[in-house]
């Protein structure tokens, strides 16, 4: 430089400036103590933030959702990563199609918004078993979320297939995720095991660097806060409108006196349980509480964007609270941004309050989703879950005295057989029953091939039946989701005690896992023969049928009038239970991006307890609840 002229020295000090400027050492995303306040790049800075689950939206309607969020006025999203989507068996990994969470993030990045990353290893989420893959389970005395060698080498393997991923695309080295959290409400759990929090801390520093801010999130309880939080993590509270806000923010300044006030979960709605009410929580009392939390200068993430679970598997979780509770099928509880990705009162509501506090990117909100109304499809039935264990169980049974759990037998999700025969007449009514909490979680009985009647968890646990020596007994055992909130994260399913007949138990059994899911990704059973089947309605039996769309493939709700629980695929994607009877939905969403506008569209039904006379299903241009059930939370 000192032989250069002047001109030349002054841009080459621009460039390596501009250099500077642009690099990624110079971004950086801190806390402030002093004034109370998150900085970025040396700026005050407050983020307004929405979850949305890639995992339960459609890769072809990413793009959709996020923009929505966008034009709301959101600067930040909050993302979660469940570990069970993508470590499907040990050291099986899949981020491909839906589950490609790298390009999920880039995506983010491109439309302009930052990323607040829950990667857990538990995220709860709604989500079976809050993420956490169920063959952690195959040891059964496992000790989850704690410091167990067996728990914490599984959680190891997983964050360094995981957190590599995601370090380029920390905000610090040129990328948007601003901040990571460490496990999920960790202070509702019993274990309470600061080794465990120790552990992940130094696993997240290790493969994510020093710079990161790392945070953990709990309830405004004093109790969950103590547990759940640990020096080096900077700690953040959840909760939802009707809150005290000075309360609940008070609670967070006991564990951390300075630094910005976060609510890192402000519930927009909460989750229906099946056979209970449908949730719906008012706009104007979501919108005002976010504005007093804005007002006291807070960032907040809002669970704004829950959506559809499309994925091969049913991955809807459940909560224990007294007794087994599932979860539904959708994750639309009363949310800002629909299931079908509709802009809603509320979001409105909510962008207003937004727009008080920092401008709104310029332009229209993207309008809703187009619908179709496909109208009354016939079935046929197609054969009885029974005729087809060849197809469904192509590796054959399994050999036991007694019954095995879908553990046991590394059967993750979905179904399992349980088949003896009587071990004498029973020319008079005899008790079929259980040991309490054994059926997990619904058990649909049949003897010599007919139906009898359904077992259930926290519910019915016998049934009266008569038969002759030698007469088949078969239970098909129906995993509804794994616990995914609270104590008892280690849920095991299947029939975890002997079936016993006049306090008699049975022996001999053949058990069945099957693989439902892969048989009909593969084409069956449209692309089988047709079966001869029984003209019996009642018990586990599959349906099918076919509809053409008017040469476009729209968004449509399928609703099922006079059918009883089952599930339902179109063209192979598993779209989830339905459970009219039992409610509040009425409906299940089925994406355009499933269907097929040039070509008929396969539908397969596996209906478990009794179909109508006359199955046919409706497809129509809005969802449906069970008006009759419906609550709001504001009381």
């Amino acid at each position: 430089p000192a032989t250069m002229g002047l001109p030349a020295l002054a841009l080459l000090l621009a460039a390596r400036l501009l250099h500077t400027q642009a690099s990624p050492s110079a971004r950086s995303f801190q806390l402030d103590y002093e004034h109370n306040c998150f900085r970025k790049d040396g700026a005050p800075f407050r983020y307004i933030s929405g979850s949305i689950h890639y995992a339960r939206v459609p890769r072809p309607a990413w793009r959709d959702r996020l923009l929505k969020m966008y034009m709301s006025g959101l600067s930040t999203v909050q993302v979660y990563v469940p570990w069970n989507y993508h470590e499907t068996l040990p050291g099986v990994y899949d981020f491909t199609g839906n589950r490609d969470v790298e390009a999920f993030l880039d995506l983010t990045a491109e439309l302009g918004l930052l990323v607040i990353l829950r990667p857990g290893p538990y995220i709860c989420a709604e989500w079976e078993m809050g993420g956490l893959p169920a063959w952690l389970l195959w040891k059964p005395d496992i000790i989850l979320r704690s410091s167990d060698p067996a728990y914490l080498a599984a959680v190891d393997s997983w964050l360094h297939i995981l957190l590599p991923k995601i370090k380029p695309r920390l905000y610090q080295h040129g990328g948007n995720i601003i901040s990571v959290q460490v496990e999920n409400e960790y202070g509702s759990y019993y274990a309470c095991d600061y080794g465990y929090l120790r552990h992940l801390l130094g696993s997240f520093r290790a493969l994510l660097g020093n710079e990161v801010l790392l945070f953990t999130t709990d309830s405004a309880r004093v109790e969950e806060l103590c547990c759940g939080t640990l020096q080096g993590l900077y700690a953040t509270v959840d909760f939802g409108p009707g809150s005290n806000v000075t309360e609940a923010f008070g609670a967070q300044r006991r564990v951390e006196p300075k630094g910005p006030l976060v609510n890192s979960e402000y519930y927009t709605g909460w989750l229906d349980y099946w056979g209970e009410a449908h949730a719906s929580t008012s706009a104007a009392w979501v919108a005002q509480g976010l504005e007093d939390m804005l007002q006291m200068g807070a960032s907040i993430n809002m669970q704004v964007s829950p959506f559809l679970q499309l994925t091969s598997l049913p991955w809807p979780g459940a909560d224990y609270k007294d007794q087994y509770k599932p979860v539904t099928t959708s994750y639309d509880y009363d949310a800002p941004l629909s299931e079908a990705g509709d802009p809603t009162e509320k979001l409105f509501a909510i962008r207003t309050v937004i727009s008080k506090f920092q401008p709104l990117p310029a332009g229209p909100m993207p309008p809703a989703t187009p619908k179709y109304a496909y109208g009354w499809v016939a079935l046929r039935k197609y054969a009885d879950l029974l005729d087809v264990l060849d197809v469904l169980c192509p590796s054959g049974p399994i050999q036991s005295q007694f019954p095995l759990t879908f553990e046991v037998i590394k059967q993750a999700h979905g179904f399992v057989v349980y088949h003896t025969q009587l071990p004498q007449d029973v020319p008079d009514p005899a008790t079929l029953g259980a040991p309490p909490h054994s059926i997990c979680d619904r058990g649909y009985v049949m003897l010599q091939k007919e139906y009898q009647g359904t077992l259930e968890r926290d519910g019915q646990s016998t049934l009266h039946v008569r038969g002759r020596a030698g007469d088949t007994l078969d239970m098909l055992l129906e995993n509804m989701g794994r616990i995914s909130f609270g104590a008892n994260t280690s849920d095991f399913k299947g029939l975890l005690g002997n079936l016993s007949l006049n306090s008699s138990p049975l022996s001999n059994w053949l058990i069945y896992p099957l693989a439902i899911d892969i048989a009909v990704q593969q084409g069956w059973p449209h692309a089988a023969l047709p079966k001869s089947s029984s003209g019996g309605r009642a018990g586990p039996a599959f349906y099918t049928g076919t509809f053409e769309t008017p040469g476009i493939a729209w968004d449509t709700f399928v609703k099922f009038p006079g059918w009883s629980k089952g599930q339902l695929w179109i063209n192979g994607f598993n779209l989830g239970r339905y459970w009219p009877h039992r409610g509040p939905q009425q409906t299940l969403f089925v994406p355009g991006s499933v269907l097929h506008a040039d070509r008929p569209n396969n539908i397969t039904v596996l209906e478990l307890e009794g179909a109508p006379l006359n199955p046919l299903l409706l497809f129509l241009d809005q969802p449906l609840f069970n008006r009759t059930l419906g609550r709001s939370t504001t009381e």
